[in-house]
Formats: C-alpha cells, structure tokens, sequence
C-alpha cells in the first residue's frame, strides 16, 4: 500500500475512532442521566391499569388515612401505589353522609362527605362524550370526565400532583337529597321525569340545572386534600384578561419571561418549572383556563404547583390552543425528565396508555376517540416547540436537570 493511500486510511481510521468515542461518551452519559427515567417509565405502564376493588393491605388504616399519608410538599401521590384502586373504590362507593354547595367559583358542583368523614367534590354531568363545545377555548360547562381523564394524564406524565379523581354514579333521590343541606335543597328541581339541581356559584342559574338520568346522576368525583396541607391561591403570570380587546402581557412582549424570572418566587426553585410543566399538560387536555393556581401555603416556592381543577378540558379535539405553551415557547426550558417522559409517549404510546388507563373508571368510556387522537397530535407539537428552541439556543440551555428528591415520612 503506497504511503499516500496508508496516510489517507489513517485519517479514515482516526475520524471514526473520534466520532465513535464521542458517540459512546455522549450515549453513555446519556444512559446515566436517564436510566432512572427509563425505569420510572416502565413502572408507570406496568401499573397503568387501575382495579377498583375494596381491598386495603394496611387494614389497620382506612383508605382516607392511606391517601392522606401520601401527600407532601412535591407530589400527592407516590409512585408506587398498590393501594390507589381502593381508595378510589371507596371513592366511588362509600356511602353519602352529607351533601352541600360547592366550594367558591364559577362553576356547579358539589361538596359530599362520605363515611369515614372525607371530603370529596361532584361535579355532574352536562355533556354528552362526543358534544363539542364550540367558541373560546375556555367556553361551556366544566366537563366531569376531563376531571377523570387529566388525573389519569398526571399519572402518565409522572408529574403526581394532581387530587385523584374517579367517576361515580348518584342517586340523587335516594342518596343526595336526605342528606342535603337547606342550601343545596333549595336549588332542587324537576325537568320532565327527570331530576336536577342547579347549585350556589357564580355561574349557576336556575335556568340551567344540571339533570339526571331520571334519578341517577353521572359525574366524577375529586379527593379534598387533608386539612394539615393548606392552600394558597397565586395569579398565574400567563394568565388571561377574559376581557374582549384587552390582551395580557406575556400575549404581546416577546421579552416576558425576563421579567418572570425576576420575580418571586420564578427567580429559583422549582416554580418556573412547574409552571412549564403545567403548561404541557393544559396544552394537552386543551385547557386553557388556567388563571390562577394553588401551591401549598407558606412554602416559598418550594412546593408543587397542584394541579386542580381541570374540567375546562376536553371541550373540542380540534382546537390546538397554541397560546396554552406561551410558557414553554417563551421561556424555552424544559425539565430533562419531563422531556424524556414526552418522547417516550410519542408514537401513539400516549394515546393507548390513557385509555389503558382510564379503562377501568365506573364512568368509562371517559373520552371519545377524537379526544384520544388529539393528544397524540398535540403531543407532536409540543415535541416540535422543544426542538425549535434547542435549535436557537441549544440543548444545554433548553433542557435543565431539575430532579427533586422526595420525602415521604
């Protein structure tokens, strides 16, 4: 072999062996920084699948002490949760012992208690699965089974701070109204052979009364958090005006995540994350109400954006409200295991582990399948949104290694 050519298959062998080392460094860092995140993955779809079954392995406890044990400052639920199918049968189940308005807001629901004393929110049926709510995305009735449905999604991000949420079957004649305070009563009504009540909120009318199955009434019920764990309600920065002509801020300045990030408590800690984090979510289920939120109180940004009241999602599967990822376009940062976890649901995979998921719920089939295939699609562009931005800033900008070790004693 002439030198020249010796020369030339040096140099060949030289880039191969540089691209090659390279290739396994970057792989094997990789591999270190995400096999935890592999795992979690498949532990996740190894326990999608949610039996209601009364069934307690801590029999000395009651499902309510369980499910109050697993909250702490980071998640309300832990990952491993052999015990979620009974707490949720007993939320499905348990009798009724007392029944009120709901808590402040705009829209009806419920407040029962249930035996054993715990607290639960019902908010009932107004659509039928396959009735689009047409105009703003934030437009109609709160929707039950986007309740069920984004509590199942929490689980299958991995974020677990989401109340559990199942749906439930009343009889509103035999198991509502003998335990029903004046209040709640006195908005009791009856549309043709029908039961109906209308509720106290800000919203609620008389002429709109949310109406049974004669007697029996669909909705989804949610767990209240334990008592030791307070809530505060905070603004959130990208928030709507709802005011026609009137934008927000961030829906006009290009630079407002600059000014986010100065501001407390986004200037460190995990609460900017979070924000992102819930970004993706809403932008999923299609939820573009989110004005304010809760965190538990005095935790100066250390705890958990909670991710409550999702039922004004899952109202039209054909609107993609871009404006929901104005945080993660914006502020173009993403957890690494949040991405992770995105990439691993791509190819169809979110959509069956959601219905896989939502299989077993009393109230189920809880979505269309035009709700199921826009996931997948949205989760498209999400992918999409990342990728511009570790295209413009790069990488390792973008993705920020945010693994918080969590308590639970």
């Amino acid at each position: 072999m002439k030198l020249k050519q010796r020369v030339v298959l040096l140099a060949i062998l030289l880039v191969i062996f540089i691209f090659t080392k390279v290739f396994l460094i970057d792989n094997l860092d990789t591999s270190a920084a995400n096999r935890e995140d592999q795992r979690a993955f498949q532990r996740m779809l190894g326990s999608l699948q949610v039996q209601l079954e009364p069934r307690l392995e801590h029999t000395l406890q009651s499902p309510w002490e369980i499910a109050a044990q697993w909250v702490v400052p980071r998640e309300v639920y832990p990952e491993d949760t052999p015990e979620l199918g009974a707490v949720m049968h007993a939320m499905a189940t348990k009798k009724i012992v007392k029944a009120d308005v709901g808590y402040k807001g705009t829209q009806l629901k419920a407040l029962l208690i249930l035996e054993g004393g715990q607290k639960v929110v019902f908010k009932p049926k107004r659509y039928a699965r396959d009735y689009v709510v047409e105009g703003e995305p934030y437009a109609g009735y709160d929707r039950h089974n986007a309740e069920v449905a984004a509590f199942h999604l929490d689980r299958i991000l991995g974020f677990r701070r989401a109340p559990l949420v199942v749906g439930r079957f009343v009889n509103l004649r035999t198991e509502i109204k003998p335990v029903a305070t004046e209040q709640l009563l006195g908005t009791f009504m009856t549309v043709g052979n029908n039961s109906c009540f209308y509720g106290k909120c800000y919203y609620c009318r008389e002429t709109e009364p949310a109406c049974a199955d004669g007697d029996i009434m669909e909705g989804s019920v949610t767990l209240w958090l334990p008592d030791v764990w307070p809530l505060q309600k905070h603004r959130h920065p990208w928030g709507r005006t709802y005011r026609e002509g009137k934008l927000a801020r961030w829906e006009y300045d290009e630079s407002y995540c600059d000014a986010v990030k100065k501001t407390s408590p986004y200037d460190s800690g995990p609460r900017l994350l979070d924000i992102i984090d819930t970004a993706i979510f809403d932008y999923l289920i299609g939820n573009a109400d989110r004005h304010h939120y809760e965190s538990f109180q005095d935790d100066e940004g250390a705890s958990m954006l909670i991710l409550l009241d999702n039922a004004k999602s899952f109202g039209n599967p054909a609107l993609d409200e871009r404006s929901i990822l104005a945080p993660l376009y914006q502020c173009c940062i993403i957890r690494v295991s949040t991405w992770n976890r995105l990439n691993y649901l791509k190819n169809g995979v979110l959509k069956s582990a959601l219905k896989t998921a939502m299989a077993h719920d009393p109230i189920s089939p809880v979505l269309s399948d035009p709700h199921l295939d826009a996931l997948d699609q949205r989760l498209l562009s999400i992918l999409a949104t990342v990728k511009q931005c570790t295209d413009q800033f790069g990488p390792d900008v973008v993705l920020v290694e945010d693994r918080m070790t969590l308590s639970h004693l």
